[in-house]
């Protein structure tokens, strides 16, 4: 027998084997799929294949019931006809790319991406649909190159673990301390509250090289890490958040310790919607760019901050207008090398926040003995006006310094929430380029490589702060 029949003979039997996931042509990265699904409306219990370049409209809930696994080829359009929901009991895998990526979505609903837009006239924040709710007993979600936009719809009746009735619901929730989130190289555009836009109640994950716009109406977050999940938050590109960018919270069941490994992200703009539309009195002490709350551990290196309201928030044990937070895992949180910049004092007076945790180290910049009284303690009050404008990140197309003309912090920044034509990217002239650190480990929770049902590429950090690197890894889209 030749070399190469035994080769087939391998790939025949492996595909022989695979019970529990559709087949996969491994010589392409495609998958090769099994009982395909005809394209058209579809509703009710669902498994198999959605075909490559074709569209389905949703009619009603879709369930993918425990055993089951849905996989959505390259190009697949989903529009959802009303306010409806996959509820995934079983597993599911949407697996675009780069040329094709897959769409859930609402049929000719134009974005609104204006500067100072009444959120309440924009369709962003209506919740068209309900979203992709993980059961417990899923085993794995995987999104890549996929785009989800204007979910977070109000759930009639919760199908699944930790969906409230009449309540907001996620774009995409997981809740399996055993099971794993893969969430890459996507977009998700668009909720009105509901936690989070990804809300990670249980479970591994591995969330990199992904774009969040308008996320969160009057609260929620653009990521919400809770209950003992473990992985990585990696080249995300998250601008203008409700409340938070990422959270990373033990939540109030501790089933094991939450670990967050949140490095070179990019974040602009958070906690504003919060504190113009849901009051100051509701958000003072809330909104950052990364926060660690209840008992909340991991590391964050290399991130790049630009107007967000709060810096890094490491909590402890405050109350506030009848609002109280208790004391992150201190002692198991890591930082440094992460890059502050503010277009009013009263986001350079918060690069570190009031009443929290967050120590200055020399390795932030700008470098905190520059602008920090003598004998500063975590937590204090300090001036930071000196700051205002200075330290420009120089991305190559974004308005900085941001102008306004009320006082106090613009609510302008709260509509700045859109990716629109802006450029991330860093000009040659940075002053981030160079000035990351890669001497920390990363989370092995998700350390699978494969292009169906792995991660595509666990990317290391990088030595530029932020999603962009100079030398082409990062985000990329």
């Amino acid at each position: 027998m030749s070399y190469k029949q035994l080769f087939n003979l391998f790939i025949c039997c492996l595909l022989l084997s695979c019970t529990e996931f559709d087949q996969i042509n491994l010589s392409t990265g495609k998958v090769a799929g099994s009982l395909p699904v005809k394209p058209g409306p579809i509703s009710g219990s669902v498994k198999g294949t959605l075909l490559a370049d074709s569209t389905y409209y949703v009619t009603g809930d879709i369930t993918i019931n425990k055993g089951d696994t849905l996989i959505l080829q390259p190009g697949v359009k989903i529009y959802f006809k009303g306010n409806y929901a996959f509820w995934v009991k079983g597993n599911l895998a949407s697996i675009g790319s780069k040329q094709k990526p897959v769409f859930f979505t609402v049929q000719d609903v134009a974005k609104r991406d204006i500067i100072g837009q009444d959120p309440t006239t924009d369709p962003a924040y209506s919740g068209l649909w309900s979203g992709i709710q993980g059961d417990t007993s899923a085993r794995f979600m995987i999104f890549k190159f996929t785009h989800i936009e204007f979910a977070g719809g109000i759930a009639a009746t919760g199908q699944v673990f930790g969906v409230e009735n009449g309540k907001p619901t996620a774009p995409v929730s997981f809740n399996n301390e055993k099971g794993t989130l893969i969430f890459e190289d996507s977009w998700i555009y668009g909720h009105i509250d509901g936690d989070a836009a990804v809300n990670i109640k249980s479970g591994k994950f591995h969330l990199m090289r992904n774009i969040f716009e308008k996320c969160g109406y009057t609260g929620g977050e653009a990521i919400q890490i809770l209950n003992g999940s473990q992985g990585n938050v990696a080249y995300n590109l998250i601008i203008g958040p409700s409340t938070n960018a990422i959270k990373v919270d033990n939540g109030k069941g501790l089933l094991s310790q939450v670990n967050a490994v949140c490095y070179n992200n990019t974040i602009l703009n958070g906690g504003y919607r919060r504190f113009i539309y849901g009051g100051a009195g509701n958000s003072n002490g809330r909104g950052s760019s990364i926060g660690f709350e209840r008992s909340g551990r991991g590391l964050a290196y290399n991130n790049l901050f630009v107007d967000d309201r709060y810096g890094l928030r490491i909590t402890k044990t405050f109350s506030y207008f009848g609002k109280s937070t208790s004391i992150a895992d201190t002692a198991n949180i890591r930082y440094g090398n992460n890059f502050y910049y503010g277009d009013a004092p009263e986001i350079t007076g918060q690069f570190y926040p009031e009443n929290c945790l967050a120590k200055p180290l020399a390795s932030d910049i700008p470098m905190p003995s520059s602008y920090l009284p003598a004998g500063y303690i975590p937590g204090d009050a300090y001036d930071g006006s000196v700051l205002v404008g200075r330290n420009d990140p120089k991305f190559v197309n974004y308005p900085l310094p941001v102008r306004y003309s009320a006082s106090g912090v613009p609510a302008v920044l709260g509509t700045m929430s859109f990716l629109g034509n802006y450029d991330f990217r860093l000009q040659s002239s940075s002053p981030c380029l160079g000035k990351g650190t890669t001497k920390f480990n990363i989370s092995t929770a998700v350390t699978k490589v494969d292009p169906i049902f792995g991660a595509s590429e666990i990317t290391p950090p990088g030595t530029d702060i932020g999603c962009y690197q100079s030398n082409g890894t990062g985000l990329n889209n």
